[in-house]
């Protein structure tokens, strides 16, 4: 997790093999992608350096009062 500026970034790496999720129900990466939009922000997904993998969503920073 990271601040910078106006936004905040959350990084999620898995080193190694996953499993496929294969016949689980929701909306995976599309949600999450979904959400992150809806949010002002964007999120990003794939293999990293081979082997695992990285999902990187970056969000606009709000005020609090």
């Amino acid at each position: 997790l990271a601040t910078a500026g106006s936004s905040v970034r959350l990084t999620v790496s898995v080193d190694g093999a996953a499993s496929s999720g294969a016949g689980e129900h929701g909306y995976g990466l599309l949600g999450m992608a979904e959400r992150a939009h809806l949010l002002g922000g964007h999120l990003s997904a794939g293999p990293v350096n081979g082997r695992g993998w990285q999902v990187v969503a970056e969000l606009p920073r709000t005020k609090t009062t």
